[in-house]
């Protein structure tokens, strides 16, 4: 059944201007620049002229997570909103901050990676608020920090909330996205001997050494390309990102270092990717005793996946159609995102942003008319799911 609300538009617009011109460009990617807090501030604001119970969370100088809460009558399921304030920095972009429309595009710094999305956010408890409408479940409102970096906002919103369901608004032109690809990186580390030059009896090139796992790695890279594909997420793949050995030119390197990004699919593990890389040292050491070689995770993120039964899929699909007229097609990433910590701590996830172009670029924008869309569909999920009236 279709729900009676408005979306306030030049609410919606105003705040996501203001958001806009306030630079959270995420200090771990760019030295110096001054995360959240600011940002914070004014969402916190914001949720508190809308009647939501709100706590800010402070995770270090400057890096805050803000949360609001509209608490429901009772006896609903509980949803979760989430979006991220930090954003990546602005090297190229001659006004990042300036928040410009043209032509029904909003430019600047954030304006889709996702500003955007935090201000539909906000709009959805306004038109609940403007219509009258109560919730039976509660409605959380999650504004991270980190999310571009190392995730830091989202893995502290999951030791200290719960929800039946979340949406994490991250932009995907209105379709609605079910799956996506973990992430892991690897130190993989040769040990040679070091020498003179012109010493070859004594000395063992480590990175001559290396070459030999590269060659092996290659092999590796072209047949995971090859295996079947997760139905949305698409194949896993890897890639060698960086590489350092040696000291000078007449000198047998002792040592070198190999950074690996192995991407994972819903299915796999950090230790069956793990082991794959084991295999390949295990075959050259057997096939030359000098060769030393170790391999370890250093950091990981678990790819996610949501069933298309899942409840908050079947609410999310239904106020898409009520929206706009034809159920939104599901997709996969190939990226990361937060949905993935959530889903990890028990919560049916969902990704669903607006359309735009110029993530990471010098180029940003969102397409105006898809925020308020969003906003919407975000605003009949709740009331569907959450149970309102």
């Amino acid at each position: 059944m279709a729900h009676t609300f408005a979306i306030d538009e030049k609410y919606l617009t105003q705040t996501l201007v203001e958001m806009v011109q306030i630079n959270s460009s995420n200090p771990m990617l760019t030295p110096g620049a001054p995360g959240e807090a600011a940002l914070g501030a004014y969402i916190a604001q914001q949720m508190n002229a809308l009647g939501l119970e709100v706590v800010t969370h402070d995770l270090g100088p400057n890096r805050v997570n803000v949360v609001g809460i509209l608490q429901g009558k009772g006896g609903g399921r509980s949803l979760m909103l989430n979006g991220h304030m930090d954003t990546v920095g602005v090297k190229g972009m001659a006004e990042p901050f300036a928040a410009t429309i043209r032509d029904g595009r909003l430019h600047g710094r954030g304006s889709q990676d996702m500003k955007a999305s935090l201000a539909a956010m906000l709009a959805v408890v306004k038109a609940l608020n403007d219509g009258g409408i109560s919730l039976a479940g509660d409605l959380i409102l999650t504004a991270v920090a980190d999310e571009e970096y190392a995730s830091i906002g989202t893995e502290d919103i999951v030791r200290h909330y719960h929800a039946d369901a979340a949406i994490v608004t991250e932009p995907t032109d209105l379709a609605l996205c079910r799956a996506h690809r973990g992430f892991i990186w690897y130190a993989v580390e040769t040990t040679g001997r070091a020498a003179h030059g012109s010493r070859f009896a004594d000395g063992i090139d480590a990175i001559m050494h290396m070459g030999r796992f590269l060659a092996e790695l290659d092999q590796l890279e072209q047949e995971l390309r090859a295996r079947p594909a997760h139905e949305l997420a698409g194949p896993p793949s890897l890639h060698a990102s960086t590489i350092q050995g040696g000291t000078e030119l007449s000198v047998y390197p002792d040592a070198c270092r190999l950074e690996i990004e192995r991407r994972s699919v819903p299915g796999e593990s950090i230790e069956d990717a793990t082991a794959e890389f084991q295999a390949i040292i295990d075959r050259l050491s057997a096939a030359d005793p000098s060769f030393q070689a170790t391999v370890a995770p250093f950091l990981g993120r678990g790819p996610f996946a949501v069933d298309a039964d899942a409840p908050i899929v079947r609410a999310l699909e239904q106020a898409t159609f009520e929206r706009m007229g034809s159920l939104p097609a599901h997709t996969g990433a190939p990226f990361w995102t937060d949905a993935a910590i959530l889903a990890e701590a028990g919560i049916d996830t969902v990704i669903m942003g607006p359309v735009g172009a110029g993530l990471h670029s010098a180029a940003e924008w969102v397409d105006l008319r898809s925020v308020v869309d969003l906003a919407a569909i975000l605003t009949g999920t709740a009331i569907d799911f959450c149970g309102g009236a």
